[in-house]
């Protein structure tokens, strides 16, 4: 893919994104994709993809924008950094705005999406929520426990310092 087309693909990513359409937003990944959520978790398959758009993501939020910025692509592998907002609709933090940055990973084949992965700094949500600090250190637990059981981390971790640098 070139740099162009995962432009392409980026802007129209984020506008079914924003649209609520999971149907819309999946088409944008292989048949067997998988999007790492930093919130949802891993979803595999455009129907699961699909319900976490559409039945988790807009069911608790509405209001939702995200801009990809500074796309960069080698073919098969894209990065991007992303700005995103949404008015909560959780009715514990009903009406609160959120506004936060990240970087996108993105795996790609034959055109589309075949793994999604994000790094969001889940802490700057959460605190503009107003969740309150006990029930952050349980999150970012979870948090660092998924991080901690990836094969990639742990394939990281396993390997002397400097071994894996090209």
């Amino acid at each position: 893919m070139t740099s162009e087309e995962f432009a392409r693909l980026l802007e129209s990513f984020t506008r079914a994104a924003e649209s609520g359409d999971g149907a819309r937003f999946a088409s944008h990944f292989t048949e067997d994709a998988v999007y790492h959520d930093y919130i949802y978790g891993p979803h595999t398959g455009r129907a699961a993809i699909a319900e976490m758009m559409q039945e988790l993501f807009h069911r608790d939020a509405a209001d939702y924008r995200w801009e990809m910025f500074d796309p960069v692509c080698n073919g098969d592998l894209g990065y991007a950094w992303s700005l995103s907002s949404f008015t909560s609709t959780v009715p514990e933090f009903k009406g609160q705005r959120v506004v936060i940055d990240g970087m996108s990973r993105f795996v790609l084949r034959g055109g589309l999406i075949a793994e999604y992965r994000e790094s969001v700094n889940g802490g700057v949500a959460m605190a503009q929520l107003g969740v309150a600090p006990e029930r952050m250190a349980k999150v970012f637990r979870k948090w660092s426990g998924w991080l901690q059981q990836r094969p990639e981390t742990q394939d990281y971790l396993a390997r002397p310092r400097g071994s894996g640098r090209t």
